[in-house]
């Protein structure tokens, strides 16, 4: 093994060793049929208000042209499943907003410790010293499809990541790095057999099995877009008012498999459990960002 051959070994337990739950490494390439995929998603206009994917299309399909020089994809994940869940009567927000700090700034510190140490223990030309290249959601990469090549699970008829140790509750970190690792990882197998439970629950048919329409997906409705929610959908919301959790509540892998997380940076807001829908309605713009104004809360539609 040459000088500029990082072990696979020394990276992944360095991942466990800052916080994250699993890791995994896939050799760099270009993601030919998910970039076809997703150019007739985009020319379908499927992707509704999220003009955002339109951009960068060619880096967000190949990583080698969005960090000149990079030959290996890290994915690290990190579970985000709660010890306590919310009262079903109170307004619902996904689980993964549960946290009193925004999840982005905890997979950043932690891909940053990350890099650090890859960088001291095998030289800073590990990483760019010109371009980003560590993301989580945030960036023109196709995770989800990267941690499925990284051997971290398999993409669900949920569009969710689906681990067998974890179930979909997790929250996935990318760092991109310009040196060759070795990686004895291999894809698991589609594991969701016959089940639709998913298809069957949600309520505003955004997933099809095939495919999945974000326009009618409530976390879509509640996080993403500032357009009003469709008259057709206002009665399907079922309670949510910051993303959704139905198509991964009824997953037989997360009842199974899904269990709480032990990181203190992910400890929940309080309020989450008391807020009533009338004190909701009652709240102001300067309370709800005294609560949620570090959490990833923030970014719902307050009106």
């Amino acid at each position: 093994m040459g000088t500029n051959t990082l072990q696979a070994d020394f990276i992944k337990n360095a991942a466990l060793s800052v916080g994250f739950d699993a890791c995994g490494i896939a050799r760099a390439t270009e993601l030919t049929d998910d970039a076809s995929f997703m150019r007739s998603w985009l020319n379908a206009g499927m992707h509704g208000d999220m003009h955002f994917l339109e951009k960068n299309f060619e880096k967000r399909s190949d990583p080698r042209l969005l960090v000149p020089g990079c030959k290996t994809v890290v994915i690290a994940l990190l579970n985000y499943h709660p010890e306590k869940i919310q009262d079903p009567q109170l307004p619902k927000i996904a689980k993964y907003a549960y946290s009193n700090t925004d999840y982005h700034f905890v997979i950043k510190d932690k891909l940053l410790q990350l890099e650090r140490i890859i960088t001291e223990t095998y030289g800073s030309n590990c990483v760019s010293d010109t371009h980003q290249h560590s993301f989580t959601d945030s960036g023109p990469v196709f995770e989800k499809r990267w941690a499925e090549k990284a051997g971290l699970g398999w993409i669900g008829r949920n569009k969710l990541l689906l681990n067998k140790k974890f179930g979909s509750n997790t929250l996935i970190g990318t760092l991109l790095l310009n040196i060759e690792v070795e990686s004895d990882h291999k894809p698991v197998a589609f594991s969701c057999g016959n089940c639709t439970k998913c298809l069957d629950a949600c309520p505003t048919g955004a997933l099809t099995g095939s495919n999945m329409d974000p326009r009618k997906c409530i976390s879509y409705l509640t996080m993403e877009t500032k357009s009003p929610v469709p008259e057709n959908l206002k009665d399907k919301l079922n309670g949510w008012i910051v993303g959704c959790d139905i198509c991964s509540n009824v997953c037989p892998w997360n009842i199974r498999f899904a269990h709480p997380h032990n990181h203190p940076e992910l400890a929940p807001t309080p309020q989450i459990f008391t807020l009533t829908k009338e004190d909701w309605k009652q709240m102001t713009q300067e309370k709800f960002k005294k609560i949620f104004g570090k959490s990833a809360v923030i970014r719902m539609k307050f009106n």
